[in-house]
């Protein structure tokens, strides 16, 4: 069980010690990670994916309770506590989504079979393009891959740390996302761009030349900025859905939407 991760300075592009003494994680706790391109986003949480011992480029030190993970946590793929969906996330064995889930399950240990169903089923709640339980996993979308990973890692995987790397660009409902994760328990750490995940997020943490520059806890305030936007967000969604299925935009459709 992982109450918290805690991760200890490194060194920012110039070689620069980062100016903040430890940046605690808890269980339950949504963060968002924001910068510009280039400010080392990425890299932070690849150094949370692999539970960095100085071992990186940035130098940085993670601790899992207090306390540094052991080689086999950090080596050993079935033992890892974390589960990482990059933009560049690819599935190469030619199987189907069922076969693709059920040997994942049985690495776990995990022999009921239903499992695979539920994992289908949430991830086509992240996803407009329906995901078969025989649908060729080669073949998925990046939207699909993505939201099926993602549903793999809370079920199968059952990650206590989740890392999502610009999910808003992978054609998946992001709101779904973020709402089924806030009351999983995990720790979910979004690498974004979109100001709703952003506000979204309990804390976000600011980069800036490959530094945490500056570390954010929500208001009030956000909070009502963030519904704000996901009002908007689901007006442009529908718009979005309605191109997709080859409709055309009336002026009625805007005047409801955009009113």
């Amino acid at each position: 069980m992982i109450n918290e991760i805690t991760i200890l300075p490194g060194l920012d592009k110039r070689g620069l010690r980062e100016k903040f003494d430890q940046i605690t994680l808890a269980a339950g706790e949504t963060i968002s990670i924001v910068g510009p391109t280039g400010s080392g986003k990425t890299a932070f949480i690849t150094d949370i994916e692999l539970l960095a011992q100085g071992d990186t480029s940035t130098k940085r030190r993670l601790l899992v309770n207090g306390q540094v993970p052991g080689d086999d946590v950090r080596s050993n793929p079935s033992l890892k506590p974390i589960a990482m969906i990059t933009q560049n996330t690819k599935c190469f064995a030619d199987v189907s989504t069922e076969e693709f889930l059920g040997i994942h399950a049985r690495a776990r240990g995990i022999h009921d079979h239903m499992v695979v169903y539920e994992t289908i089923d949430l991830a086509n709640k992240f996803t407009g393009e329906k995901i078969e339980k025989d649908s060729r996993v080669t073949v998925l979308s990046g939207g699909q891959t993505r939201s099926l990973l993602v549903a793999d890692a809370m079920l199968i995987g059952a990650a206590p740390v989740i890392l999502l790397d610009e999910i808003e660009n992978a054609g998946i409902f992001k709101r779904e996302v973020v709402r089924m994760i806030q009351d999983t328990g995990k720790i979910v750490v979004f690498v974004t761009h979109d100001p709703v995940i952003a506000l979204l997020t309990q804390k976000r943490i600011i980069m800036e030349n490959g530094a945490v520059k500056r570390i954010i806890h929500r208001s009030d305030l956000e909070v009502k900025a963030a519904h704000n936007l996901l009002e908007l967000d689901d007006r442009v969604d529908i718009i979005r859905e309605k191109l997709r299925a080859g409709k055309m935009i009336t002026k009625e459709l805007i005047a409801v939407n955009f009113a």
